[in-house]
């Protein structure tokens, strides 16, 4: 049996657990698609490299741009631009390709894939208890691929679940 003194232990170590989630801070990678500021975790990132051509798929959507052979490893490439349904950009010098490691719900596992920004800004901390969460729409627009906003010097910043944005169901 459980001691009152026991009970108010843990009761005070659920407090103290609850307060320090206002605090948790994690790190996310924050990158730009035209004026439009996006975060991702930056547990999830392999690397970061310079834009290259891909090998193209047929039969595939507009915003998968193809195939990237990366040490062996052959990786789909998604550009977000045209997977947020965004005007076309050509790709230039800041353009980039952000490896990701994204799990897969159904199968328990992870895959990596290509995201290709228009440019990298920074590495962040973010106060988990700062962030706000995604607006609700309605039915008709899916936003469950965005954890939150948060404000990052003064800009409006959205989070990014990649794992939602990036699953196999997402882009077929």
């Amino acid at each position: 049996m459980t001691s009152s003194t026991e009970l108010q232990y843990l009761d005070s170590l659920l407090e103290e657990e609850h307060t320090n989630a206002d605090q948790v801070t994690q790190h996310y990678l924050t990158f730009s698609l035209g004026e439009e500021h996006y975060g991702i975790e930056i547990q999830c990132v392999q690397e970061i490299r310079s834009w290259e051509s891909v090998t193209l798929i047929p039969n595939t959507p507009d915003y998968i741009c193809g195939l990237l052979n990366l040490r062996s490893a052959i990786i789909p490439v998604v550009d977000l631009r045209l997977r947020f349904e965004m005007a076309k950009k050509d790709y230039n010098p800041t353009t980039v390709v952000i490896i990701l490691k994204v799990n897969n719900e159904q199968r328990s596992t992870q895959r990596t894939v290509g995201l290709v920004v228009d440019a990298v800004s920074d590495a962040d901390n973010i106060n988990l208890g700062e962030m706000k969460p995604s607006p609700d729409f309605g039915e008709h627009v899916d936003t469950t691929y965005i954890r939150g906003l948060v404000s990052i010097s003064g800009q409006m910043v959205m989070i990014l679940d990649v794992d939602i944005l990036l699953s196999v169901e997402a882009l077929a």
